[in-house]
């Protein structure tokens, strides 16, 4: 059975969020039974972060269809972060994703690259209470349940 544009749009919501964040999210739509993203980078390395995602979420990706065009004119990334190592497949059955915070990060940063939205920080916050006491407070190598 196809699954529907709402549903695939959620599975591969984590490689929507890196597409966004690391270039040009041009268009997400079903193509058939599809899923179609297409998005345009700065390099080489960023391509592979998106591929990388879309490989973890699932290898065989047989319900996406991808078009990720390296334009090379495109302001380049101060810094790649590895959104694979963050966000663990052994993460996701204990109550979300994890993510390493990376040196300049901040709670809504990180909220905008997972759901779209830097004003949902709050969600990770409360999330992580057991390890934040202010929001404002996070250190980079610390390990945030993304839910």
């Amino acid at each position: 059975m196809a699954q529907s544009f709402d549903q695939l749009k959620q599975k591969y919501d984590a490689v929507i969020s890196v597409a966004k964040n690391s270039g040009h999210l041009e268009n997400v739509n079903m193509q058939g039974d599809k899923l179609f993203i297409r998005a345009e980078v700065a390099n080489q390395d960023a391509k592979n972060q998106i591929w990388n995602e879309i490989k973890r979420i699932d290898p065989q990706y047989q319900d996406l269809t991808a078009d990720i065009v390296i334009n090379s004119s495109m302001p380049q990334p101060a810094q790649q972060q590895s959104y694979a190592a963050g966000a663990s497949a052994s993460g996701q059955s204990s109550g979300g994703r994890r993510y390493t915070v990376q040196p300049g990060d901040s709670l809504s940063a990180i909220a905008q690259r997972f759901y779209g939205r830097a004003n949902e920080y709050n969600k990770i916050f409360e999330a992580n209470r057991d390890k934040l006491s202010d929001p404002n407070q996070i250190r980079p190598g610390q390990e945030l349940v993304i839910p």
